[in-house]
């Protein structure tokens, strides 16, 4: 989806507070994949931790990180994932259902073309 509309729309992953620290909520997946993470206790270490997300995963778009404070994910209700579509005038047009079961990319892609006004052929 990034590569079709990245001329167009504006991508940004925001790193939030960590869903499966080894302090925290252990994922079983994250310890077979030898991922083992500690919940950062200051900015510096969570965007470290988010840097290093953002090359194991090959992420190319943009990444922002919120604060340990987690006032991006508090104010959007981000945790543990969730899409949004910023529309040009700055209002919320699309926001997605908590993740992972509400991260349904089919539904952001539709709220894009709305705003943008077009039907693009895939």
């Amino acid at each position: 989806m990034w590569e079709r509309y990245r001329d167009r729309v504006e991508f940004l992953v925001v790193y939030i507070k960590e869903a499966h620290p080894e302090d925290g909520w252990v994922e079983p997946t994250n310890r077979r994949s030898a991922i083992r993470v500690l919940d950062p206790t200051s900015n510096e270490e969570r965007t470290a931790v988010a840097q290093t997300c953002a090359v194991r995963m090959r992420i190319q778009i943009p990444v922002a990180v919120d604060a340990v404070d987690n006032r991006v994910a508090s104010a959007y209700g981000g945790w543990p994932d969730r899409l949004y579509l910023i529309g040009r005038d700055g209002r919320v047009a699309f926001q997605g259902g908590e993740g992972p079961f509400g991260f349904k990319a089919a539904e952001l892609e539709a709220a894009i073309e709305r705003e943008l006004g077009v039907t693009l052929t895939r």
